[in-house]
C-alpha cells in the first residue's frame, strides 16, 4: 500500500420517489471537483438494479452524455458519487470509487474521504483470514470489514466497523435499501446532510447540496452514523465525539462559500 495522502469528495442521495439520480449527482460532483481531479465515479440503484460508472479523469471527462445515459435508471431512488485524490493506493482505475462488493447485505457500494492510519495491519489480518482485495485503496478494508458483519443491519455493521478503524474519514455506504453516512469521532473530514423534496442528500461540502436541490440541515456529527429508514433520518452515536477537525479544510481544501462545522 502507498503512503497516505489526503482528500476526496463524496456525495449520496436517497429519495422516496424516482428521480434523475445520475443527473443530480453529476451536478454535485462538479461542485466538488476541487477535492479530487484524479478520478470520478458514480453508483445508482432503483432497489433492484445496481449500476456503476467510474474512470480516471475530471468529472466532465468521465461522465460523458453516453455514460450518464447508461446510469439513468427509470426508477432510480438512490446513488453515491466520488471525486478522487489518492489517499492510500495508486492512481489506477481499479482504485476509482465507489468500490462495490457482493455481501450478505447484497451489493454494497462505498465512497470514502480520508484515510485509515491502521489500514495496513487491518489489511494483513483480513488477508490471513482469506480475504481477496481487488484494489490497493484503504477503502476496500472498510468494505471487507462490513462484508464480515452480514449478521447485522448495514447501520449496525458500520457502527461496529468504526470501533476497529483509526484515522480521519467520512464515508457513504449504499445497498439496495438505504444510504448510510458516517464520520470519524474526531470529525477530521466534513460531511453535510441536506433535505431533498422527498428524501435526503449527503455531501462533503454544503454547496454541492444546493446544486442537487437539497436544503442544508446539519453536519454528520463526529462519531455518528446516519441513515434513511422508511423516509426518516435515523441516527446512532457509534463512538464518543472528540472533535479535532483538520484546519486545512478551511484554509486549503474547502470552497470559499462552504460552511463547515
Amino acid at each position: 500500500m502507498d503512503k497516505p495522502r489526503e482528500e476526496c469528495g463524496v456525495l449520496g442521495l436517497w429519495s422516496e420517489e424516482p428521480l434523475d439520480a445520475a443527473g443530480l449527482l453529476h451536478l454535485g460532483l462538479l461542485a466538488l471537483q476541487h477535492r479530487g481531479q484524479e478520478a470520478a465515479g458514480m453508483a445508482v440503484s432503483d432497489g433492484k438494479e445496481f449500476l456503476v460508472e467510474k474512470d480516471l479523469g475530471l468529472v466532465n471527462q468521465v461522465f460523458t452524455e453516453e455514460r450518464l445515459a447508461r446510469l439513468r435508471l427509470g426508477e432510480a431512488r438512490m446513488g453515491l458519487a466520488h471525486t478522487r485524490y489518492s489517499t492510500t493506493g495508486s492512481n489506477l482505475r481499479f482504485n476509482a470509487q465507489p468500490l462495490t462488493a457482493r455481501t450478505a447485505h447484497g451489493v454494497l457500494a462505498i465512497a470514502h474521504n480520508g484515510n485509515f492510519t491502521n489500514a495496513k495491519p487491518l489489511r494483513d489480518r483480513l488477508l490471513l483470514e482469506g480475504a481477496t482485495f481487488q484494489s490497493t485503496s484503504d477503502t476496500e478494508v472498510m468494505l471487507l470489514l462490513l462484508a464480515r458483519l452480514g449478521h447485522l443491519s448495514l447501520p449496525e455493521a458500520a457502527a461496529e466497523a468504526m470501533k476497529t478503524l483509526e484515522g480521519g474519514y467520512s464515508i457513504l455506504l449504499m445497498d439496495r435499501r438505504t444510504v448510510v453516512a458516517l464520520r470519524d469521532p474526531h470529525g477530521v473530514r466534513p460531511l453535510a446532510i441536506g433535505k431533498l423534496p422527498k428524501g435526503y442528500a449527503f455531501a462533503s461540502e454544503p454547496p454541492a447540496l444546493e446544486l442537487m436541490g437539497a436544503r442544508y440541515l446539519r453536519d454528520v456529527r463526529p462519531g455518528e452514523v446516519v441513515w434513511v429508514e422508511e423516509g426518516e433520518l435515523k441516527s446512532l452515536q457509534a463512538l464518543p465525539p472528540n472533535p479535532a477537525p483538520c484546519a486545512f479544510e478551511w484554509i486549503y481544501f474547502a470552497r470559499p462559500d462552504s460552511l463547515l462545522d
